[in-house]
């Protein structure tokens, strides 16, 4: 995929850090046995995928466990109740990585295959086509779809949820307040004051979660440092959006201050707008949809509806230090994402990796060190 980020790369500390721990021994006997129970806080893609692959591996183990995820959201809403705080991009390496695990994603999933970019500048623009052409990259919603959507659109999230269900994963609706050890073992609470002890803790929560406060020391864990984006969506109506945008993400690096960068992205009949720089605000979303550059995009005479969804979400911009310990792993954006490009595809490898480590591997601290943090390698380098 293009790179989206243009700017300054933010060293990270985790990459020596997340280096074993002269007190992690190796301790071969923690392992995940018959009769073992899993908890997974978060059910985007990440916490999905993980219990995914979690069951899948383990009945190929003929490992009876036992799998709940904390997911207090229903997919299934538009607006806020259902949303994700995500542009919904899903690359062509994650299409072609979920063909081979016998992944489809149903054709209602798919808001509008990507065919292209289009990158803007202010010295003008060029087109930058898939390679044979082929429409292999999705737009997806990540909840129902905006506030202001007629009906509620098929979600991505709700999709890949569903999926880990029907592997045996068991969605508990409840809010998780608090998260700490107690002889060893992970063990959480919730809003409602369900309290529950596990083998293995697998923290899913992305960079928008309070309960990142909770985990912030835990097993040495040190979440990832954040930025702030923007993200809208307007309905435009499928006839303009082919008219004018058609098939190509719009990509636009323009000389205005505070902004590094901004996407226009298509789907069925509404844009998502997605703005990243420092100190994002109205005057500059105002400069950007007012600039040439954009206005040369959208229709004419186009100005940003005053009921649309838009939300200000954190985005993590470097790893997180020590994002495993004995019994707890930290797996998509919490842990390690592809920096402001393709999250959902580090979600799915970090983890299908940390699923694998668990059932064939083990559940210590150095088990996912020497098994897991390879791939979170591979992802810093990228990045």
């Amino acid at each position: 995929m293009l790179a989206w980020w243009t700017g300054p790369v933010r060293c990270c500390p985790s990459l020596a850090a997340a280096e074993l721990k002269p007190h992690m021994k190796r301790q071969s006997d923690l392992k995940l046995r018959d009769g073992a129970r899993v908890g997974i806080i978060g059910g985007g893609p990440a916490g999905a995928f993980f219990g995914y692959f979690l069951c899948q591996m383990a009945e190929r183990a003929g490992l009876d466990i036992a799998v709940d995820l904390y997911e207090p959201r229903n997919y299934t809403c538009p607006g806020p109740k259902g949303c994700n705080m995500c542009g919904g991009i899903v690359s062509e390496s994650l299409m072609q990585n979920l063909a081979t695990e016998g992944i489809a994603l149903p054709a209602t999933v798919i808001q509008r295959r990507i065919d292209s970019y289009f990158l803007h500048m202010d010295v003008g623009s060029v087109r930058i086509a898939t390679p044979l052409h082929e429409m292999r990259i999705a737009a997806v919603a990540r909840g129902a779809g905006p506030i202001t959507s007629p009906e509620p659109q098929d979600s991505f999230d709700a999709f890949l949820l569903d999926l880990a269900k029907k592997r045996g994963v068991r969605q508990v609706q409840e809010r998780v307040a608090d998260v700490g050890i107690e002889d060893q073992m992970p063990r959480l609470k919730t809003t409602n004051g369900t309290e529950q002890t596990y083998d293995l803790l697998v923290s899913a929560v992305g960079v928008n979660s309070p309960l990142l406060k909770n985990l912030t020391g835990l097993r040495n864990y040190q979440p990832p440092q954040r930025t702030k984006a923007y993200v809208a969506e307007f309905q435009l109506g499928e006839a303009m959006i082919e008219r004018y945008l058609g098939n190509a993400m719009h990509v636009f690096l323009l000389n205005l201050p505070k902004l590094d960068f901004a996407a226009l992205i298509p789907k069925s009949d509404f844009v998502t707008l997605c703005l990243l720089g420092d100190g994002i605000d109205k005057s500059l979303v105002d400069a950007f949809l007012t600039s040439k550059e954009v206005k040369e995009v959208l229709p004419p005479h186009w100005e940003l509806p005053k009921k649309h969804c838009h939300c200000s979400p954190n985005l993590s911009v470097s790893t997180a230090g020590q994002p495993f310990g004995d019994r707890i792993v930290f797996v998509g954006d919490c842990g390690t994402t592809r920096l402001f490009k393709d999250g959902i595809g580090a979600a799915f490898r970090t983890a299908k990796a940390a699923a694998k480590t668990a059932v064939f591997g083990g559940i210590a601290g150095d088990d996912f060190q020497r098994s897991f943090w390879p791939t979170c390698k591979v992802i810093n380098a990228d990045n």
